[in-house]
């Protein structure tokens, strides 16, 4: 029956394009699921930032000069796999191919990442999406973050029963209708989402553990202003899971600008003078950064 009706009802892989050999409701073939990238190497441990450089680590921690010079207001960040290939077409056919079965898949993988935090976080989380705005809702019809989370919960429950999770998806609410952060630079990007959450319910975080899921991890923008709105609810400690981590390409401009803003997040959040962090990275005239030549910092490739 299956044979039969895979020849009387054709269908191909939405991300390869090959037939498929068996009726499903996902529409992406067997080799595509194994072709999803993992993430590897040396990584931040606490953005989850690729280290390519051992300068760019402080000696035993393992941390990116971002997260030494304006930690995050999350303790720690982990993803599964880079934001290229298959990983970013499978994202694409969910959000903007309205492929909605493909969540449980990749949900599937979510959890694995979720997984890596297993050993040092709380036993008891909210899992708390992050939300769309009420028109993007609208026109696209579903949150592809709550849907993730939905499933790697569901495979998190057989893999890890004693881990208490608890979806809270509207503990967390965006204001107001942020511009795509597609190609935006570091700047727009945390301008673009800084102050657009609000907790709508600071007595259901207070003294909770907070567990931030989204499909990709970029700038790290959406999930510090995400963090941030929690903190300052009351939520004892934050996390973040995603998807996808993007690539990073060394620039040393870029960093420059990435570091200039974080060191302004830093300074906002009351950790340390703006001026004094914003000095430590400002460049000289001939164009190379203080901390000495060779220094680069990374950008992100455009989703």
């Amino acid at each position: 029956m299956d044979a039969l009706s895979c020849a009387l009802l054709p269908a191909s892989c939405v991300l390869c394009g090959s037939p498929l050999p068996h009726l499903s409701s996902v529409p992406i073939c067997e080799v595509c699921w194994t072709e999803f990238p993992v993430q590897s190497g040396e990584l931040c441990s606490r953005c989850g930032d690729t280290l390519d450089a051992p300068a760019l680590a402080a000696p035993g921690a393992r941390l990116c000069r971002a997260c030494r010079m304006a930690p995050p207001p999350f303790l720690r960040a982990v993803a599964y796999g880079p934001y290229q290939d298959r990983m970013r077409e499978g994202i694409h056919a969910l959000k903007y191919g309205r492929l909605h079965a493909a969540s449980r898949g990749l949900g599937r993988m979510l959890a694995q990442a979720i997984a890596q935090l297993a050993d040092e976080a709380p036993a008891e989380m909210l899992v708390v999406p992050v939300p769309l705005h009420r028109s993007k809702y609208a026109e696209r019809g579903f949150n592809q973050a709550r849907s993730l989370a939905f499933h790697a919960l569901e495979a998190l429950r057989k893999t890890h029963p004693e881990w208490r999770l608890t979806l809270a998806s509207a503990a967390l609410m965006r204001l107001r209708a942020t511009e795509s952060q597609a190609g935006l630079t570091w700047r727009q990007r945390r301008l673009n989402v800084r102050g657009a959450f609000v907790v709508s319910d600071p007595a259901a975080v207070t003294q909770k553990h907070i567990l931030v899921i989204d499909d990709i991890f970029t700038t790290g923008s959406t999930a510090r202003a995400a963090a941030k709105a929690l903190m300052e609810a009351g939520a004892a400690s934050v996390w973040v899971a995603t998807l996808a981590r993007a690539r990073h390409i060394h620039d040393h401009r870029i960093a420059s600008a990435r570091f200039d803003d974080e060191a302004e997040n830093s300074a906002l959040a009351g950790n340390a003078p703006a001026t004094d962090l914003q000095r430590a990275f400002t460049h000289s005239s001939h164009g190379q950064s203080s901390f000495g030549e060779g220094i680069k910092g990374c950008r992100w490739e455009k989703p």
